[in-house]
């Protein structure tokens, strides 16, 4: 299956399932889930609102904040931790982790069979049952220390 053919797949899910849940299926959610389901970038609510307006231009910006609610309500998509102030998401709802770089804020999905099978500590135990583990590794993308690496300064001959 094409990635255009699995975000159409997606999408169409989601509409029979709004169908089948009593909840309308409008054209403006599916395309604010097409351009989530069809980016690896984690954006924000701004962001797509900024490309989704680009194929419908009346779309507010609060009926995208309100969509990303419900999607995220309805598990469609899934909030992710960032180390900036506006909240990220993702479409990716297959089990998977991420990296967040804390230089840029860019956020990756990794998959790892380990980490999921990570022990729940008898205290997470003892507050509830746990329905999900999602880890978050923090760090310096290799762009960030690629920028941060300057270059050896060379002796300068004076004149």
């Amino acid at each position: 299956m094409t990635p255009e053919e699995h975000i159409e797949k997606r999408v169409a899910e989601f509409l029979e399932s709004c169908r089948r849940q009593g909840v309308k299926a409008t054209h403006q959610r599916a395309e604010i889930l097409r351009e989530l389901a069809g980016s690896q970038e984690h954006p924000d609510a701004e962001t797509i609102h900024r490309r989704v307006r680009q194929r419908l231009p009346t779309i507010s910006l609060d009926t995208v904040y309100r969509t990303l609610r419900l999607l995220e309500h309805k598990g469609v998509i899934a909030r992710v931790g960032s180390v900036r102030d506006r909240a990220r998401y993702d479409a990716n709802t297959d089990r998977h982790h991420h990296f967040v770089c804390t230089a840029c804020g860019m956020i990756g999905d990794f998959y790892s069979d380990a980490m999921d099978r990570l022990p729940v500590p008898r205290e997470v135990s003892e507050m509830g049952s746990v329905e999900g583990v999602y880890v978050e590794l923090r760090g310096i993308c290799r762009d960030c220390r690629q920028k941060a690496v300057k270059p050896e300064g060379r002796a300068g001959s004076q004149s």
